[in-house]
């Protein structure tokens, strides 16, 4: 139970009907409250505060697992390559796209050789005909190393870095183009995520990729995202990495362990009907890619990573996309990490030295160390999505009558991994839960606590202890 100087003598009681947890107050004997400016308000004694999912020794031993050396490794492997651009060479061993490409599926495939069958990796692609920044068609191939989940193998998460790369024409595909930070920093860590988890039996498949094109207008993810689609594949969540290996700014500016974490607002594939109903209720800011986002840092930013996360409220930055806009235009939960202070001297830059500055996306720019403290951001949240439930469906809250307490309800899970529920809750003005109330395995409950003061959520609890997202409650009448 919680303590607040405003409850100080009613008494909380509760009572199940069916699959329905009711919590009532009684004021009977109630005296009064006290008032205090300094207070906790809306003020509750319900539940707790919410303390974040602390790693288990399972997840801390793949994090310790997590190189550094690989991931320099694989960077300087893929600046060897001089230009990766999308439009340049497929037919060479040693130079282009097409050589960096033939080498991560490589590679992939080994790491696959000690997963018993269990990762798969694959090559898919098409070609491309004239578009904008596309003046020839050309083939654009992706590749993925896919875990197939070992209990819920429907449910899938994905995680992306681009490894072709550009300098400071876009249709300049014969220059040198290192693209050490964009991305070979976000491959390097997908490649090293395939090698640790390739030993590894998650309860969700994970897919881990890394895709082309996106210089030239996110082809390859836009690719991948729509064959999923197709597929009606239920991707519960998507990581994008892009440009996450340097922890030094323009202006020398040093933050080693912070990573941002876009996440976006109201989906934009969202039907008008929902999309009304969400501003309706204010749950713009609780979107399923924030709610995806929260519960990052919630998993991630803590001392195994030596990282804290910063959720920005925005699909990107200024003038900037990404791999995983395709994802949230699919109906994907999806959010995309950067470094927090970028150096544009490095990005999309033909290499030159102009009055003593350095021009390029040079590797001697990159910070190896920091850049595997992001993949272990990314190790730890898709560890704790794979092996936690799925997301609670179909939470509705009651708005049938004017009162001051709030029910909801949602589907229960028929899987037996599923052991109870907690309903998490924020004020309003908060970005992340503050607390958390396990009301046990119903489909139901009701708090005496205004649904009009504070935003709620649903999660589902596994018998591992692992917690999924919470799921944001739209109102039925």
């Amino acid at each position: 139970m919680r303590s607040s100087s405003f409850w100080t003598a009613a008494t909380l009681l509760t009572a199940v009907h069916s699959n329905e947890l009711v919590y009532e107050r009684d004021f009977s004997n109630a005296d009064g409250y006290s008032s205090c400016a300094t207070a906790e308000w809306p003020p509750s004694d319900l539940g707790a505060d919410l303390i974040p999912q602390a790693p288990t020794e399972e997840l801390e031993s793949l994090l310790n697992d997590f190189s550094a050396s690989n991931i320099q490794a694989s960077i300087e492997k893929l600046v060897s390559f001089g230009t990766r651009h999308t439009l340049s060479t497929q037919n060479s061993t040693t130079r282009g796209i097409g050589a960096a490409r033939d080498w991560i599926a490589s590679e992939m495939n080994k790491y696959a050789e000690e997963s018993d069958g269990r990762m798969t990796v694959t090559v898919p692609g098409y070609v491309q005909g004239v578009a904008n920044r596309i003046p020839f068609p050309v083939k654009i191939s992706n590749v993925v190393a896919t875990i197939k989940g070992s209990e819920d193998p429907d449910r899938v998460y994905v995680m992306s870095g681009h490894y072709d790369s550009r300098v400071t024409d876009v249709l300049d595909y014969t220059s040198d183009a290192p693209g050490a930070n964009d991305d070979a920093s976000g491959t390097a860590i997908a490649m090293e995520l395939a090698r640790v988890l390739a030993k590894t039996k998650p309860k969700a498949t994970i897919m881990l990729a890394a895709v082309a094109g996106e210089e030239q207008s996110l082809f390859g993810s836009t690719f991948f995202a729509q064959t999923l689609k197709n597929a009606s594949t239920n991707v519960e969540g998507m990581l994008n990495c892009d440009i996450v290996g340097s922890s030094v700014g323009d202006r020398g500016q040093k933050d080693p362990y912070t990573i941002r974490a876009f996440a976006q607002g109201p989906p934009p594939s969202e039907n008008a009907t929902t999309a009304a109903r969400r501003l309706q209720v204010g749950g713009e800011n609780d979107s399923p890619a924030r709610q995806l986002a929260r519960f990052s840092s919630e998993v991630a930013s803590n001392s195994a990573t030596n990282m804290s996360i910063a959720i920005i409220y925005r699909l990107d930055r200024f003038l900037r996309g990404g791999d995983h806009r395709p994802f949230l235009e699919a109906g994907y939960p999806a959010i995309r990490f950067t470094e927090p202070n970028e150096n544009f001297d490095h990005q999309h830059q033909d290499l030159r030295t102009e009055n003593d500055t350095v021009y390029g996306d040079l590797i001697e720019f990159v910070d190896f160390e920091y850049t595997a403290r992001v993949g272990k951001v990314n190790l730890a949240t898709l560890w704790s999505l794979s092996e936690a439930p799925g997301l609670v469906r179909n939470v509705t809250v009651d708005t049938t009558a004017l009162d001051n307490n709030t029910r909801l309800k949602w589907i229960l899970s028929n899987s037996t991994d599923v052991k109870t529920y907690e309903i998490v809750w924020r004020p309003t003005t908060a970005s992340l839960w503050t607390h958390v109330l396990d009301v046990g395995r119903v489909d139901r409950v009701t708090l005496p606590l205004s649904k009009d003061n504070v935003i709620f959520g649903v999660r589902a609890v596994g018998t591992n202890g692992y917690k999924s997202p919470a799921t944001y409650p739209l109102f039925s009448s």
